[in-house]
């Protein structure tokens, strides 16, 4: 008796976790898939094997069966710099449903360090950190990918 109230704890317990874990995104409310891409590098590239898997993600489920998000910190920030040479396949991405999100705390670095703030790409999301928007998506049941 004392086991079966237990069980029944436990599981009372993961339930509001389970429905804290649906995925959702407005670009693609029916999504069926949820990726996140990581992007924390300035390498050329690495900012190419991102845009190149967000492509064929999209080629493969449809943008309507699948919500992208690209987060980008640290060195990777610079693939949402207004003057990207990635800026029109990013602006691409963004007309398919894609998010990019860029991490604000990077930024003010940037701009504490150099004396000036770098021209952003007006479709990157400002988050307050990288790291934290990740660990959000994770949490919603996105499959976090390093490529």
């Amino acid at each position: 008796m004392i086991r079966r109230a237990f069980l029944w704890l436990a599981l009372a317990a993961l339930l509001p976790s389970a429905a804290k874990a649906q995925p959702t995104q407005a670009s693609a409310p029916f999504a069926t898939q949820h990726l996140l891409l990581q992007l924390s590098d300035d390498t050329m590239a690495k900012q190419k094997l991102v845009i190149s898997v967000a492509n064929s993600i999209l080629k493969d489920y449809g943008p309507d069966n699948v919500s992208i998000d690209v987060v980008a910190f640290g060195p990777g920030v610079k693939i949402l710099y207004a003057d990207s040479p990635e800026r029109v396949a990013v602006d691409s991405l963004v007309a398919q449903g894609v998010r990019f999100d860029i991490c604000m705390n990077t930024i003010n670095t940037i701009t504490r360090d150099t004396g000036h703030t770098p021209a952003l790409n007006p479709n990157a999301k400002p988050v307050p950190y990288g790291v934290g928007r990740i660990m959000e998506l994770v949490e919603q049941g996105y499959i976090l990918v390093r490529p």
